[in-house]
């Protein structure tokens, strides 16, 4: 039995792929039918089950957006520490610093080596101030702050468009596959804490002691509904699989990976999985090559309350026990709870399920 266990995973780990999936039908709506977009939300549900990441082609992000972003990154990162760290806040906004925050108490785990995330990040989103007339409090939103870099803010601020129209695409894309009316998420979404985390893996030479535990970014959920992410094809992204093994994962040329929010496990009840992942540096003869990636957190109203959807009670169906449903939250309490323990080092108690699937994965 034990043989036949460890050849089952054998076959897992060598089979395992994140799914590729064009959106196009769901983008130029003019140039394909129903039957297209149907087939194009079978094709996802499937992905979400199986790994919860997924690789989206024919989402028409212009290349000159991408590229704009790149070189809003490079532009940024590139300057002295100093002048980067002006630009720390107390929100999710702005600078952070190498080693600042360690992701892995956002799920109420210890780092495995002890250690916080060695990444550092720039943060923008949406203000309480872009929805107007809704009486928003800034404190659920953050203000954004803005470096004085030449065109910084301007290439930021297109690529963040393109992002949340994907977005978007995707959770209508989502409403289908769940067979819930069409402007479902659109009641969820209509005032979302949206994030976009710049994030630059490097180090100065001779900063730390390079070995086997040195960690970019921690295992770690994502918080909200969905995320879109643009990443470098380097290696160093790595995705739990439902075998308990990590795997490499990297974009093809031109995709974004896709990867699913806690919020969405909540509501399907794992049925779609938040994924956990983790970046671990690419060392080459004793250097790490930079990495770069570029999340784009879509989380949903600040007001919202999540709770698992009537049709997914029953976590028997995927494998879960009877009644064993996420109790509601607000998206306020939920991130906050998160936010705490990567920013502030508090162990968030609540992530119990994926808190389980970290600790098994380092058995």
């Amino acid at each position: 039995m034990v043989i036949e266990q460890e050849q089952a995973q054998d076959v897992a780990v060598r089979d395992f792929a994140v799914p590729v999936v064009d959106l196009g039908p769901w983008v130029d709506v003019d140039a394909y039918d129903d039957a297209a977009r149907a087939r194009v939300a079978r094709e996802l549900d499937a992905a979400c089950q199986a790994v919860g990441f997924v690789q989206v082609l024919g989402h028409g992000v212009p290349d000159a957006a991408v590229a704009g972003l790149a070189s809003a990154m490079d532009d940024f990162f590139g300057l002295p520490l100093p002048d980067k760290r002006a630009l720390e806040v107390p929100a999710n906004r702005g600078y952070s610093a190498p080693k600042s925050e360690s992701l892995s108490l956002s799920l109420g785990v210890e780092p495995a080596n002890r250690m916080n995330d060695f990444f550092e990040a720039f943060n923008v989103g949406a203000e309480a101030r872009s929805y107007a007339g809704l009486d928003l409090d800034e404190a659920d939103y953050g203000l954004n702050v803005w470096p004085d870099v030449a065109g910084f803010r301007e290439r930021v601020e297109a690529y963040f468009a393109e992002a949340g129209r994907v977005a978007r695409t995707l959770l209508r894309v989502f409403a289908a596959a769940l067979d819930l009316p069409t402007g479902y998420f659109e009641d969820l979404t209509d005032h979302s804490i949206d994030v976009l985390r710049m994030n630059n893996y490097a180090l100065p030479p001779g900063e730390i002691t390079l070995d086997g535990e040195l960690t970019g970014m921690g295992e770690h959920t994502d918080f909200g509904l969905v995320t879109v992410l643009w990443a470098d094809q380097v290696a160093g992204l790595q995705v739990l699989g439902r075998e308990g093994g990590w795997h490499d994962v990297s974009p093809v040329d031109g995709a974004l990976l896709v990867n699913l929010g806690d919020l969405t496990a909540h509501l399907t009840n794992d049925r779609w999985m938040s994924t956990l992942h983790r970046v671990k540096p690419p060392v080459v003869d004793g250097r790490i090559l930079r990495r770069r990636s570029a999340a784009y957190f879509h989380d949903g109203n600040v007001d919202a309350v999540v709770a698992t959807l009537p049709s997914h009670l029953d976590a028997s169906a995927w494998g879960g026990t009877p009644g064993e449903a996420y109790a509601p939250v607000t998206v306020r309490d939920h991130i906050a709870a998160k936010l705490a323990g990567s920013r502030q080092g508090r162990v968030n108690v609540s992530a119990v399920r994926e808190a389980a699937r970290v600790l098994a994965s380092r058995d």
